[in-house]
């Protein structure tokens, strides 16, 4: 065995303790919330909740019944609140208004608890997600042309005759998260020790140095705000928690980053579930990306005119 292959064996084998650490931590907070989640859409708390909140959604150019939507992506992935937008009368110009939403607000107890962990204030970021889903709804709603017409494709919301029926779905549905959260930060860690071990994090910091500037953030985010793009928080965890505690990232830095992909985080795969039933790209890419470079540099004046630290 020569020597690249010793390298490449042992940035494999460092990697694993790591991903699996952070994979317990992540599937100890995703699998009973989930299951909680579950629970209360079938005994049908979830949507009493939306009905009293519905009215708020009026100002952003949405239907009450709309608020279910949200309310479950707040707690869920994207892929409950798609189940149920295809269950809905709504027009595409809705869709889009409400798809830029949920990819502000979604899964925000485990993405929050994420944040945390990186040196961010829960709170704060709770609180910019949700203001910022409902600024970037209003101003879409005002913008938006009334042609926003693409075909939507319908998928089937699942009907269950009893709470044993929900429940053994809830625990297919979990057997494959964690299947998939296994697999996907367990290569995410390896990829990043190779990457490490091969001095190539330099090469991408470099390639994405240009529009880190732009963005308000530092050169050493690059690869962080990469990993966030491509895989979101969720699957990005492993990384940024250990990009934090090696302090291969300032304090100042991380919390900087996490301003920026709390509203704009996963535009590969998150975008492309709503591009799948219609939603234009570019009206729900553009206004986060817009919306979290104004967020960054405000936080930055903030700081030099407050004279506030940027590390919490």
């Amino acid at each position: 065995m020569n020597l690249q292959e010793n390298r490449l064996i042992n940035s494999i084998i460092n990697a694993l303790p790591k991903a699996g650490k952070t994979i317990w931590w992540l599937l100890k907070i995703i699998v009973p919330v989930s299951l909680i989640v579950s629970l209360l859409q079938y005994w049908g708390v979830i949507s009493v909740i939306a009905d009293f909140v519905s009215p708020v959604f009026s100002v952003v150019g949405l239907p009450g019944e709309s608020a279910l939507v949200f309310i479950s992506c707040f707690f869920l992935p994207l892929y409950a609140p798609i189940a149920i937008i295809a269950s809905l009368n709504l027009d595409m110009r809705e869709i889009t208004i409400l798809a830029l939403m949920c990819l502000i607000s979604h899964n925000m107890i485990v993405e929050t608890a994420i944040q945390k962990k990186t040196g961010s204030s829960a709170i704060n970021m709770l609180i910019l997600r949700l203001l910022s889903s409902f600024l970037s709804a209003f101003v879409l709603n005002v913008i938006l042309p009334d042609n926003t017409t693409t075909n939507v494709i319908k998928a089937e919301s699942p009907a269950f005759l009893n709470i044993f029926d929900m429940l053994l779905y809830w625990l297919q549905s979990a057997g494959w998260l964690i299947l998939k959260i296994t697999l996907i930060v367990s290569g995410l860690m390896i990829l990043n020790n190779v990457l490490k071990e091969y001095n190539l994090l330099n090469i991408i910091s470099k390639a994405f140095a240009p529009f880190m500037k732009i963005f308000g953030l530092s050169t050493d985010s690059s690869f962080l705000w990469f990993v966030s793009q491509t895989l979101g928080l969720t699957y990005g965890a492993a990384v940024m928690i250990e990009s934090v505690e090696n302090k291969e990232i300032s304090p100042k830095n991380a919390n900087l980053l996490n301003y920026h992909i709390a509203i704009n985080h996963s535009m590969l795969e998150d975008t492309l579930i709503f591009v799948a039933i219609g939603v234009p790209a570019g009206w729900i890419m553009i206004p986060r990306i817009i919306l979290a470079t104004i967020v960054v540099w405000l936080v930055i004046l903030s700081s030099k005119i407050y004279k506030k630290p940027l590390s919490t």
